[in-house]
């Protein structure tokens, strides 16, 4: 799905959510497609990695207005100045951050063509020496959070009659991972939401992506508390992931796979799950 270029002029700061959906709405029919071009955008986890990648890639496309946000509010006005946009400083595992992160971005963009849920954080280890504390932040940032935020902004979308929302899932959520059970089970939560919300969009004008990396090459892995130190598969860099976020706009893709060898063993698991996980528990 591609978006048309903002309207000229100032976006709207009335500071209300209620009166940030556009005046021409009638015109963008559920259904109908915006022309390639750009559009207002929102990216989450753009303090570092996948999401500010996203952001770049968004504004090296040209045309859009961005509204970046993430928990380390320093590199994300770094990537403001860098990217021309909007930083929004927020973090997504606090109660009501969904909500008053949609009335700020609705207010400085007048409205929102595009959501990239970028957002997560991870925890490496057995499940059962995970902290509790650790436990709801997982699950807080990579699924709760994500799904109060597109409840916040969901409704401007479809009011609309146009918009794409792309969740930043995780192959672990496709096949489990040992050593990251909550997290696995927080991504695979995230698919079904997206495959769920998608029937439930449809005719709207709005769509879902669901753009699903394997081990991708960002402080991710640091900060879960345990670095990737296998030889295979190799990480790839987020540009890569950008890569397929942007391709999944353009082209309105559901689910993207990156790279996108991975959808085999997905597949596998889900014709054949007895041999995927005999094969797993022998290679990993």
């Amino acid at each position: 799905m591609s978006f048309a270029p903002p309207p000229a002029g100032p976006p709207s700061r009335t500071g209300t959510v209620a009166t940030t959906v556009p005046a021409t709405a009638a015109a963008h029919r559920p259904g109908r497609r915006r022309p390639a071009g750009g559009g207002t955008a929102l990216v989450t986890g753009a303090s570092s990695g996948i999401g500010a990648a996203v952001a770049r890639r968004l504004a090296a496309e040209g045309g859009w207005r961005l509204a970046v946000s993430g928990r380390d509010a320093t590199r994300l006005e770094q990537l403001a100045a860098l990217a021309g946009a909007v930083a929004l400083p927020a973090d997504l595992a606090r109660p009501g951050a969904g909500r008053e992160l949609t009335r700020l971005a609705l207010d400085d963009l007048g409205r929102l063509d595009l959501l990239v849920a970028g957002a997560g954080v991870g925890w490496a280890g057995d499940f059962a020496a995970m902290p509790p504390a650790r436990i709801d932040e997982v699950v807080g940032v990579d699924l709760l959070g994500t799904v109060h935020l597109v409840r916040a902004l969901l409704p401007h979308m479809v009011s609309a009659g146009s918009g794409r929302v792309v969740l930043i899932g995780s192959f672990a959520g496709s096949v489990g991972v040992r050593g990251e059970a909550v997290y696995s089970a927080a991504k695979a939560a995230l698919a079904a939401f997206a495959d769920a919300l998608r029937y439930e969009l449809r005719g709207t004008g709005v769509g879902v992506s669901h753009v699903i990396p394997g081990v991708v090459n960002t402080p991710f892995f640091e900060r879960r508390g345990a670095p990737y130190t296998r030889s295979w598969p190799r990480p790839v860099p987020p540009e890569r992931v950008a890569d397929a976020v942007w391709a999944a706009v353009r082209h309105g893709k559901d689910e993207v796979y990156v790279p996108g060898w991975l959808r085999l063993p997905a597949r596998v698991r889900g014709a054949a799950p007895g041999l995927y996980r005999r094969l797993a528990g022998r290679y990993g």
